[in-house]
């Protein structure tokens, strides 16, 4: 029984830094990624003239590019995903693995993709790759960049991802996306 226990000892802690990497992942970018689910939704649905585009590179990552234009009281792109319900904890993170332009962007979730808002999380860019983290509960609700009166995001699911910017400049832009996860 001794000996058992050593060896029940001895699994753990050489699994240990494999279990604590466990990811529950949202999306991985890859080369066989069908891109078809992700919608592009910027603001020439309110008379912008904002351009972006999706695609996968050589590398095999999702690269969201384009040029934001104020003209036409416009001024943002977003590239967007529906998914199926996705079960969370309030206390895990959303992260994202990313190489930015030295932007800032925003994450942004719906519990209900039916809903009128979404929840929003600012983030800074530095050009280098990053693992950007998230967590849930500081998520805030707005809607067409305005922050409403609601509690922060405290759902236990959401069906709806996607990445906005929108700095109230005219300005290209491009983000890589190499994956989405929970942890």
């Amino acid at each position: 029984m001794e000996k058992v226990k050593i060896i029940l000892f001895y699994l753990l802690i050489t699994l240990s830094p494999y279990l604590a990497m466990a990811q529950d992942i949202v999306y991985n970018f890859d080369k066989s990624s069908d891109l078809n689910n992700w919608i592009i939704v910027n603001d020439d649905v309110m008379g912008g003239v904002s351009k972006s585009n999706v695609y996968i590179n050589d590398d095999s990552h999702c690269v969201f590019t384009g040029f934001v234009s104020t003209a036409n009281n416009g001024g943002f792109c977003s590239l967007r995903y529906y998914l199926k319900r996705k079960k969370v904890n309030n206390n895990e993170d959303l992260k994202l693995r990313v190489k930015g332009d030295g932007k800032p962007y925003q994450l942004r979730i719906k519990s209900n993709r039916n809903d009128y808002f979404s929840y929003v999380f600012s983030f800074e860019t530095s050009g280098d790759w990053q693992t950007i983290s998230v967590p849930l509960k500081e998520m805030f609700p707005s809607f067409r960049g305005r922050r409403l009166n609601l509690q922060n995001f405290s759902n236990k699911y959401f069906e709806e991802i996607g990445i906005l910017v929108g700095n109230k400049r005219n300005e290209k832009f491009s983000i890589i996306i190499d994956k989405i996860y929970l942890k």
